[in-house]
């Protein structure tokens, strides 16, 4: 039997052992296994309380299953859930019963999901939603993930294809009539208005929605600068924790370190880099080598400076903050070295010094970099490309309808493959082996 006909079965819950574990089947054998291992069919969509047994009926656990005829259930097929004690012990047993049967076997990562996707149950648009509310971490990730979920760039891309759809069977007519006199231009001149139209509606969204996408990254934000000015003490007030040693003998940090922060909802990478400076020990020109080159891939630097060393700023394509470090222990009346740097702070990171206004100024750089995302249609760079292929497409048709009827149709089939590709429903069989390989086992 081929490994798409087969039964599938996976712990769908947390990693044991909890107080209660959920384990999915999915396939033509999951009433099969519900039957043998509980006894009876319980009615569907019904919880029921059962003892479960394996094949010499010896007792399982005491449980609740549901059952789940297909063609409605979350697969598309039929589906049992077997809801158990989260013991270990409980789940190998119920693996083992499992695997007993005929045609059943564990599921890979991401194999529910994708037999949602191929039985018609999401999208592709949908399916990327779902894998990013699951890795969400911030609760703007959330939202967003929960949006594409939701069906939010589905609707509108299948929308927009059918509109395409429905413009190339005008021309497509035109085409078929044009001996017919006047009859080609009556029906290619509404099917131009309504590809013009949208054009600029999806040439809109892509203009409007500035890093949406990055926004399952996050940002990144390097701290930098030369060696005791105080980075891993700022690291550790960021992260309200001690995730960098702080050592007042230069290059303690000799690797690059890194904290996930949220910040208002925002997910933010704070790296702590090694001190620049020129030395001869291997190990610290690793780490300065190492620095410079995560402060470079950085969407921000925050170059830390203090009362006992030379501010010499790096040059980069990142937005550089200057932030002057230890003001707790400069000599009163002397200011601070002033250097060429747009943005700049005065904080101590051992006291808590200046540390909101610093906060708050990262908080409102990521509201910049990142957009409102409220409304945000695209959330992956996949999806901005095959917007910016059907825009291109639909802007050819427009320039060549004049040469052309074919040619114009051409161009829109073009346009409507590439929505296509957007929603998953032609040619993306490659695409899926990538997409779903990336789910947790169980999704």
């Amino acid at each position: 039997m081929h490994p798409r006909e087969q039964t599938i079965f996976a712990l769908s819950s947390g990693r044991p052992p909890s107080a209660i574990a959920v384990v999915r089947v999915s396939g033509a054998e999951a009433g099969t296994a519900l039957a043998a291992l509980a006894g009876k069919m319980p009615a569907s969509r019904m919880a029921t309380r059962v003892l479960l047994r394996d094949s010499s009926r010896q007792p399982i656990d005491d449980a609740v299953v549901l059952w789940f005829p297909g063609p409605s259930s979350a697969t598309g097929e039929d589906v049992a859930e077997f809801h158990v004690h989260g013991g270990r012990a409980v789940l190998a047993a119920l693996f083992a019963a499992l695997s007993a049967l005929d045609n059943m076997r564990p599921a890979e990562p991401g194999e529910f999901t994708r037999r949602a996707f191929e039985n018609g149950k999401i999208d592709l648009t949908e399916a990327e939603g779902l894998d990013d509310l699951i890795q969400a971490d911030t609760d703007r990730q959330r939202r967003q993930a929960l949006r594409q979920l939701k069906g939010l760039l589905g609707d509108k891309a299948r929308d927009w294809r059918a509109q395409i759809i429905e413009a190339s069977a005008l021309i497509e007519a035109g085409i078929d009539f044009s001996d017919d006199g006047d009859v080609p231009a009556q029906l290619i001149a509404p099917a131009l208005a309504k590809i013009k139209t949208l054009h600029a509606e999806i040439e809109t969204v892509l203009a409007s929605e500035g890093r949406s996408e990055r926004l399952r990254e996050g940002l990144v934000v390097a701290i930098a600068g030369p060696p005791n000015v105080g980075k891993s003490t700022l690291m550790n007030a960021l992260a309200r924790r001690e995730v960098a040693i702080v050592s007042p003998h230069a290059g303690t940090t000799r690797d690059v370190i890194e904290v996930q922060l949220d910040l208002d909802g925002y997910p933010v990478t704070v790296i702590d880099t090694a001190g620049i400076r020129e030395t001869d020990d291997p190990v610290e020109q690793e780490g300065v080598r190492r620095a410079r080159a995560r402060a470079a891939e950085a969407d921000l630097v925050l170059w830390l400076s203090d009362a006992q060393h030379e501010r010499i700023l790096p040059r980069g394509t990142a937005p550089l903050w200057v932030v002057h470090n230890k003001i707790d222990l400069d000599a009163p009346g002397v200011p601070s070295r002033q250097g060429q740097a747009d943005t700049e702070f005065r904080i101590s990171a051992s006291r808590g010094d200046g540390l909101t206004e610093l906060v708050g100024a990262l908080v409102g750089f990521a509201q910049n970099y990142f957009g409102s995302g409220e409304g945000a249609l695209i959330s992956r760079e996949r999806q901005r490309q095959l917007l910016q292929q059907t825009v291109v497409a639909l802007q050819r048709s427009i320039d060549v309808a004049g040469e052309g009827e074919e040619l114009a149709a051409e161009e829109l089939r073009i346009a409507a493959y590439a929505l296509g590709r957007l929603l998953g429903r032609v040619d993306v069989e490659d695409l899926l082996d990538v997409i779903f390989r990336e789910f947790c086992i169980g999704k």
